[in-house]
């Protein structure tokens, strides 16, 4: 089981053209977004962190904490979002194993990868 499979039947959804910003560094957040198509660039400042894909997520961070976004989202292509608000969100953690440890390794990830940008 993937994310897109957790959303496949998901009416809401949110169009970026390519170049377009979803968030920016500095925003509240209000929704972390999963890729149903296209792929999206987040950024901190002008260092590229991840090029997100389809399946995956990004915003969560925001979610979790309540803070303002850290990063900013840059639609790299056309994209296709699916975009979860806090109360889905918790609701999905609280009932979806699966979603949890699914964020838990995304987090894990980036910040595998920005250790690894710092040390070079």
């Amino acid at each position: 089981m993937n994310t897109l499979d957790l959303f496949r039947n998901e009416d809401n959804l949110a169009e970026y053209a390519s170049g377009e910003i979803i968030f920016s560094a500095g925003d509240v957040a209000d929704n972390m977004f999963i890729i149903k198509q296209g792929e999206v660039e987040i950024r901190i400042g002008d260092t590229l962190v991840v090029t997100a894909r389809p399946g995956e997520i990004f915003g969560e961070m925001a979610l979790i904490d309540s803070s303002p976004r850290n990063a900013t989202a840059i639609a790299g292509a056309d994209c296709i979002l699916i975009p979860i608000d806090q109360k889905r969100f918790n609701f999905m953690v609280q009932q979806t194993p699966f979603f949890s440890l699914y964020v838990m390794r995304i987090l894990v990830e980036r910040i595998r990868t920005l250790n690894k940008q710092m040390s070079c």
